[in-house]
């Protein structure tokens, strides 16, 4: 099976579609092997399906007597020792060529060894010098075997390999065949089973490696938060704008076409804190012109006009670093989502967070009071006084 494929980014995983049937038996492990590649054939975007182990090769099964062969003072070593040199070989000497040892093997011709009969008739040292058959103390015969057994949990394990068509994820497609492949299992003996590999496997532990530490990263930035903005209250308003990034990261890489993968949660990852930022920035910037004795409903909007300039700015600049990044085969995801989701976050933020301010703390608008009735033209004459 020859395959040409691009150079892979990070561990090398091979096959993209990769899944393994597990049994305890080797020849129904294989079996069942070759019936879950029709499963896997029945999408038209999957191509080459192979297996890592699973056509037998053919073998001369040597069974030895052993009551004859004690009694004639051979070993079982002995007799694989004696087959192997006549069939692989064995190390006579080694011949230097140039800086490098080459080992030289002698062992018979190319004929002799294709040969059964030459096997029957080979002649092995006995005990007092004397010269016995091969087929006085074992019975020769051809047989076929799987020449590699892989064992996964002591059980052997088949691996059931493919690739996709151009244009085509790995994961698109193992969710077309999530239903297929769960009517497969269910049919399965005791015993038996199929787990996923692949890249769906290596990029779940890649994400599993990152959750690990999540819990961690949030309960430290609450920390830090709750210093800087000293109010459980303006600590909630603040976490509420992190998921409007998504949105952008879920329009950008629909309109890229890049995969959600490890590389764009990365990139999610630190958009949270950039949008974070900003409206840490936002609400500080409140509360120093209510601290200025700037009436609230009026602080809100001058203090979003005051640090409109400095939040597109700074969001511009890093949308903008991340243009030579985006067409990258392995980064382009990451700057994709960063992209997106910053853009659509500090726009939103802007709109979203001055209103969720107003409403959380039940800021009115100022009300105008109407203007005073002026003095008739009659009332604002002198009267004269009574004599």
């Amino acid at each position: 099976m020859a395959r040409v494929t691009p150079l892979e980014l990070g561990p090398p995983v091979g096959w993209p579609l990769k899944f393994r049937v597990s049994g305890p038996d080797p020849d129904k492990t294989r079996s069942l092997a070759q019936q879950f590649a029709q499963v896997l054939g029945s999408d038209a975007a999957v191509r080459n399906i192979n297996y890592d182990w699973n056509e037998p090769a053919k073998v001369i099964k040597v069974d030895v007597d052993q009551d004859r062969a004690r009694a004639l003072g051979i070993s079982s070593q002995q007799l694989s020792e004696t087959i192997n040199a006549v069939l692989s070989g064995s190390k006579i000497t080694q011949m230097r060529d140039d800086t490098y040892l080459v080992d030289i093997v002698a062992r018979a011709v190319d004929s002799e060894r294709a040969s059964i009969d030459t096997l029957r008739g080979l002649t092995i040292s006995a005990s007092g010098g004397r010269r016995v058959p091969l087929e006085q103390v074992a019975k020769l015969s051809y047989q076929t075997e799987p020449p590699l057994i892989w064992r996964r949990g002591r059980l052997p394990t088949v691996t059931v390999q493919a690739g996709v068509a151009p244009g085509e994820n790995a994961t698109t497609v193992s969710k077309r065949l999530a239903s297929p492949i769960a009517t497969f299992e269910a049919q399965l003996p005791a015993r038996y089973s199929v787990e996923q590999g692949g890249v769906i496997e290596d990029s779940a532990k890649a994400q599993a490696s990152i959750f690990v530490v999540f819990p961690l990263m949030l309960f430290i930035m609450a920390t830090v938060l709750m210093i800087q903005l000293m109010s459980f209250q303006r600590l909630v308003l603040v976490l509420l704008t992190a998921p409007l990034a998504l949105i952008g990261v879920a329009g950008a890489l629909l309109l890229s076409g890049a995969p959600m993968g490890f590389v764009a949660i990365l990139g999610v990852m630190s958009l949270i804190g950039m949008v974070i930022r900003n409206s840490v920035i936002l609400i500080a910037q409140i509360d120093q012109h209510i601290a200025a004795g700037e009436e609230p409903w009026a602080a809100v909007i001058s203090a979003t006009t005051h640090r409109l300039r400095p939040i597109l700015l700074t969001a511009a600049a890093a949308i903008l670093g991340m243009i030579p990044i985006a067409p990258t085969v392995f980064w382009g995801p990451m700057a994709y989502a960063v992209m997106g989701g910053l853009l659509v976050a500090t726009v939103l933020t802007l709109v979203f967070l001055p209103t969720l301010y107003v409403t959380w703390f039940g800021i009115k608008a100022p009300v105008e009071s109407a203007p005073a009735a002026e003095p008739t033209a009659a009332a604002a004459e002198p009267q004269p006084l009574a004599a």
